[in-house]
């Protein structure tokens, strides 16, 4: 080993692996440094990849040519396929992973990419000359050489635990924390701060009865989240089970308040409010009597199931008493108690879009260390860093995603422009142009834009390629096929839907709500030819014609504006005003736009505080 690397790589969560994995399969030489490599990708929360916008994230990844989707479907116990009963747009895949056969997946996976490398040891200080990173020293003495340092260190930076009173200084339970780093980029001029996360307990499932629980199974159709058609899910298939609190659940809970940490003044930090604590819970909704909770299993050799819904960081004897209140857990056993971390994280402001950072040249930050919170939210920065430091290093352009392009660019606009002042979390409504990026189309999306910088592989322009050719092969028949009142009458009225006075298009039918493409394809034997022909395709192209067809005027809409924002994001602003010298800008503008120094009027436009005014300002000093 010469310890001389193109890319280093710090921490191997899930930012890390994508990170990691993006940059040597472009072609750099790549380090990923962890402390325990025998636990790669370690899932720290719940056993689940996916959910609401989260899933979208994920099949980004995918399309882009990473590896979250594969591994996900390879360790996959469970699919859904969440907010079926709305909109498309707001249609988000989520899959329950076996977290062993999860953690060995990605183990192949980094094990067998080229150009990439493991170490495990802890990084403890950067190497900087002249404001730029060349390499790493670690716990053990050793010096590592590189061109840019990636940065993934999740809740490991000065981690500590909370057990009730009970302090454990560690990056999650039974592995230490880091120390170092963030000292050293504060001495260099870096803000940082804490945030808070937490965990629940982990149940023997032997002693849940679930004869008195709500099964919920999984989807039985053709979803999954890699568009690669040979990567299906192949483990045993098993349910999730629901039961609730009740409020002897919330007396007992009410007890411990005086010991929790949240509540006492051990923990100062902001944790997640969309996955608050169930102390929080009921605090915040003191007037609910119930709160759902979600038993999911941890694998299909396993006996261990989370509960979803019940984080905690209350005292040990107090989580098992509130536990024992609830219908089915009467006689639960837990493996281990819920616990809260803080961590440190950066403010991600202090990044540009490429999520370098703006104090040191090469160097690059990210998931949960930029204020983010899940999975899904780290690879889709671990992936967008790996890209940009391969590209950087060999002086081309970064990569950047916009608003309308990708959930993933709306999640790095939002971190670099607003800032982040507790844990982030994505949702549907955080994107202005969901319709445009829902998770059937992120492969037509992405794929070519990510194949044209050396990521994705062919097979995956082909396989859209031939998914684009499939998709208006059957458009050009539904719009070119004349149907007759008299032919399709009966099925109308039975799907609920208004009878024709006059014969029609067939994609006019389609265009209906009521009416799918799959029971229009069973009335029809010629529509259903259509479809068989897609071959291994055919449910994914059926899925994404019935989408386009129905929300065409709807996505026409969203392009255009679109059209619109992008006028304002070629406008180029960076290092062209003096925001200080700008008295008819608000004082709250000047400051913001001094602090963040955006690249351009876009930017500028979404920065909170910066208003309409202050951007006219600038378009008129631009001579625009």
């Amino acid at each position: 080993m010469d310890f001389i690397y193109d890319i280093i790589v710090v921490g191997a969560g899930h930012a890390g692996c994508e990170a990691a994995c993006a940059a040597a399969n472009m072609g750099s030489k790549t380090l990923l440094i962890t402390i325990d490599m025998n636990k790669i990708a370690q899932m720290s929360c719940n056993p689940a990849v996916g959910g609401i916008a989260k899933g979208q994230i994920v099949r980004e990844i995918d399309a882009l040519g990473g590896q979250m989707g594969i591994v996900t479907d390879r360790s996959a116990i469970q699919f859904r396929m969440l907010n079926r009963s709305k909109g498309a747009a707001m249609w988000s895949p989520r899959s329950q992973s076996d977290r062993k056969r999860f953690i060995e997946e990605w183990t192949k996976v980094v094990s067998t990419t080229n150009n990439l490398h493991i170490w495990q040891d802890t990084v403890i200080q950067l190497i900087i000359e002249n404001k730029q990173v060349v390499g790493v020293k670690t716990q053990l003495g050793v010096e590592i050489k590189s061109k840019a340092v990636i940065l993934t260190n999740g809740t490991f930076l000065n981690g500590l635990q909370h057990f009730g009173k009970v302090q454990i200084r560690g990056g999650r339970i039974s592995e230490p924390a880091s120390f170092g780093i963030t000292e050293q980029l504060k001495s260099l001029g870096f803000i940082a701060d804490r945030m808070k996360t937490g965990t629940p307990c982990r149940v023997d499932g032997r002693s849940i009865d679930f004869s008195v629980l709500t099964e919920q199974k999984g989807d039985n159709d053709f979803h999954k989240f890699s568009y690669l058609p040979d990567v299906q899910r192949k483990l045993k298939q098993m349910s999730c089970w629901i039961t609730y609190t009740n409020e002897a659940t919330h007396e007992e809970l009410r007890k411990g308040l005086p010991d929790s940490p949240l509540y006492n003044g051990q923990i100062k930090s902001i944790g997640p409010r969309y996955c608050p604590s169930i102390e929080t819970k009921i605090v915040t909704f003191a007037d609910k009597d119930a709160h759902q909770l979600f038993l999911e299993p941890e694998g299909v050799d396993s006996m261990e199931y989370y509960v979803n819904g019940f984080s905690s960081s209350l005292p040990l004897q107090v989580q098992l008493n509130a536990l024992k209140t609830i219908r089915g857990l009467e006689h639960a056993e837990i493996y281990r108690p819920g616990y809260a971390i803080e961590y440190d994280f950066f403010d991600p402001t202090q990044l540009h879009h490429s999520l370098e950072t703006k104090l040191i040249n090469n160097l690059f930050f990210a998931g949960q260390i930029n204020g983010t919170t899940g999975y899904e939210e780290a690879a889709g920065q671990g992936i967008i860093a790996g890209i940009n430091a391969h590209l950087k290093i060999n002086a081309q352009e970064p990569f950047i995603l916009h608003r309308d392009e990708s959930y993933i660019g709306v999640l790095i606009d939002d971190l670099v422009t607003k800032g982040v002042d507790e844990p982030y979390r994505m949702f549907t409504s955080r994107a202005e142009y969901r319709i445009l990026l829902r998770q059937d189309n992120a492969d037509e999306r992405l794929t070519e834009k990510s194949y044209n910088l050396g990521l994705a592989k062919r097979e995956r322009v082909d396989l859209l390629k031939t998914k684009e050719a499939n998709k208006q092969r059957i458009i050009d028949f539904m719009q070119n096929y004349s149907i007759k009142s008299r032919e399709i009458n009966d099925f109308l009225i039975r799907n609920g839907s208004q009878e024709l006075t006059h014969g029609c298009k067939l994609i006019e039918l389609l265009g209906r709500p009521q009416i799918t493409i799959d029971n229009l394809a069973e009335e029809l034997p010629s529509l259903k030819e259509q479809l068989e022909l897609t071959l291994t395709q055919k449910d994914e192209v059926a899925e994404s014609v019935e989408i386009e067809v129905k929300y065409k005027g709807y996505v026409e809409r969203e392009k255009q504006a679109a059209e619109k924002l992008h006028k304002l994001e070629n406008i180029k602003l960076r290092g062209r005003v003096n925001y200080n010298e700008l008295q008819s800008l608000s004082t709250e503008a000047r400051q913001k736009l001094t602090r963040i120094d955006p690249e351009t009027i876009g930017q500028a436009a979404r920065i909170p505080g910066v208003s309409p005014n202050d951007i006219n300002v600038l378009l008129v000093l631009l001579g625009r």
